[in-house]
């Protein structure tokens, strides 16, 4: 498949571009910086420019199949960088015609079928008081995603690490079947998976190690 993947150069967006190559995906990253991409392939075009903007946004995803985004904050980003690139993503998908959405965030946002125990509150609550813009902006980007009308997959993750892709990890909701972290090379695996796998449509599962 052809695939647009934003957030290419971060932590967990590396191991998701190695990943799509290896599986033998076309892959298309939008980059500030593409020095911090550093692979190599015939199958990946980088495209420098800010998810920010519509426009780079728009030329990133045309002729793709499907999108995935692992779009994180840093100390220079916007405080709603996450909002305003799901809403530049969403309007390019719907403008190409294309379907297939998968975004990852954190643990923080919670979903209807979550059962949190005491220690995941306490989390929550520490995240809200100490990153109360950062959580609000996952928050709004997950209301974008489920009000989009396409067909999407919300990806939850706990704390994310740099351990190895084992392939063994659960798949649940937050105090159900779920643990305190994953490997981001995991998480790209579930990833990757989701863009053809209709099993978590319209879910946004909590993904951690078994």
């Amino acid at each position: 498949m052809k695939l647009a993947i934003f957030g290419a150069s971060g932590h967990t967006g590396i191991p998701l571009v190695e990943q799509a190559l290896a599986a033998g995906h076309t892959v298309r990253a939008l980059v500030r910086t593409p020095a911090k991409l550093t692979i190599k392939h015939d199958h990946l075009t980088v495209i420098q420019g800010d998810v920010s903007d519509p426009a780079k946004v728009n030329e990133t995803i045309d002729g793709c199949e499907a999108v995935l985004t692992v779009i994180g904050h840093s100390k220079t980003s916007p405080k709603d960088i996450q909002a305003v690139a799901t809403r530049n993503i969403i309007d390019a998908m719907n403008h190409h015609g294309i379907r297939r959405l998968v975004s990852l965030t954190g643990a923080g946002v919670r979903d209807p079928k979550d059962q949190p125990k005491t220690v995941d509150k306490v989390f929550g609550f520490l995240l809200k008081t100490f990153s109360a813009d950062v959580a609000a902006d996952a928050e709004q980007h997950a209301a974008l995603i489920r009000a989009s009308g396409l067909n999407w997959v919300i990806v939850r993750g706990p704390m994310l690490t740099e351990g190895p892709r084992t392939g063994k990890y659960y798949v649940g909701y937050v105090g159900k079947e779920s643990g305190t972290r994953v490997s981001r090379a995991d998480i790209a695996d579930f990833m990757l998976k989701q863009v053809k796998d209709n099993s978590y449509l319209q879910s946004a599962p909590m993904i951690s190690s078994s």
